[in-house]
């Protein structure tokens, strides 16, 4: 039985947002069993709190937005991914802007952190969400699709009318080191053509070389090149892995993805969510009835009845 886990200790970082172009200032902060994800905004009177849950979604072109009426925290996908790959459940993010830094594109500095804070083993199971039927979603020649399977496995297929990219294809047994060694420093990515567009709609507008690999019409524009030849489709993993995490635990599933993004990841998940014959909550010691368990310990994660 595997036990919940936070940060040893708060962790601090600052950077630009992708789309917004703002100045970020970002901590991370240990949270008590139980607590799960949450996002704090410091720069707002009262300093808001959200729960980083599908429930909490609002938003999921070109990044994974969550919030309310009076408030939005966006392009969580990178952060999520790294609390997923190194098996982090509670934490609370505390930042003074509207979106999530983006770093150099990757999880990567976010790992580093995690990993330099120290990871604190918790008294308490971790809930794990076992997919014990199969579930798909389509949308036009994009699909993602949840089998039954003993651990985390993706397999993600990209095809792009790109010389650059065309097709790729990823396929690994999700672990942490995994996660580290073969998806977390993979970059986010965009095509130069579309630059002007994005920034037409507010989009991209802290987009550079420094945080996201272009794509030129024959070539990648950045100096040092790729990280790894397939960087583009292992980036796609660390996205879905971040979106995956909106479950609010670990999955344990074979997830086959093809051509998706963020709509179609939170879609995948509300669909799996809503086939409740689909899954099952596991590792949460002798307690059967899920209800039961949520109003134990989770009673933030309510969303998810």
């Amino acid at each position: 039985m595997e036990l919940q886990r936070t940060l040893k200790r708060t962790v601090a970082v600052e950077g630009i947002g992708l789309h917004s172009g703002n100045r970020i200032h970002m901590k991370v902060l240990p949270a008590a069993p139980g607590a799960g994800i949450r996002f704090r905004r410091t720069d707002i009177p009262g300093r808001p709190e959200i729960s980083a849950t599908l429930h909490n979604v609002i938003n999921c072109v070109h990044a994974t937005t969550i919030g309310t009426r009076d408030f939005c925290i966006s392009t969580i996908e990178h952060i999520m991914a790294a609390f997923a790959g190194l098996g982090i459940d509670n934490a609370t993010v505390e930042i003074d802007g509207p979106e999530v830094p983006a770093m150099d594109g990757s999880a990567s500095i976010f790992v580093y952190l995690f990993k330099d804070a120290g990871i604190k083993i918790q008294g308490m199971p971790r809930r794990f969400i076992e997919v014990i039927e199969e579930v798909t979603v389509k949308q036009n020649d994009k699909k993602v699709t949840f089998l039954p399977y003993n651990s985390f496995y993706i397999d993600f297929f990209i095809d792009f009318p790109h010389p650059v990219i065309k097709s790729q294809r990823f396929k690994a047994k999700i672990t942490q080191k995994t996660f580290e060694r073969r998806i977390a420093k993979a970059r986010t990515f965009g095509f130069l053509k579309e630059v002007q567009m994005l920034h037409e709609n507010g989009l991209a507008l802290g987009a550079s070389l420094d945080n996201a690999v272009v794509i030129g019409q024959h070539c990648v524009l950045n100096q040092e090149g790729l990280r790894f030849s397939d960087e583009f489709v292992r980036h796609k993993v660390l996205d879905i892995i971040g979106d995956l995490y909106l479950l609010g635990g670990p999955i344990r599933a074979k997830v086959i993805a093809e051509k998706s993004g963020h709509d179609l990841h939170c879609k995948a998940v509300k669909k799996l969510l809503e086939t409740k014959s689909a899954w099952r909550y596991s590792n949460c010691h002798d307690v059967d009835n899920l209800a039961e368990w949520h109003n134990r310990v989770a009673p933030r994660a309510e969303a998810f009845m």
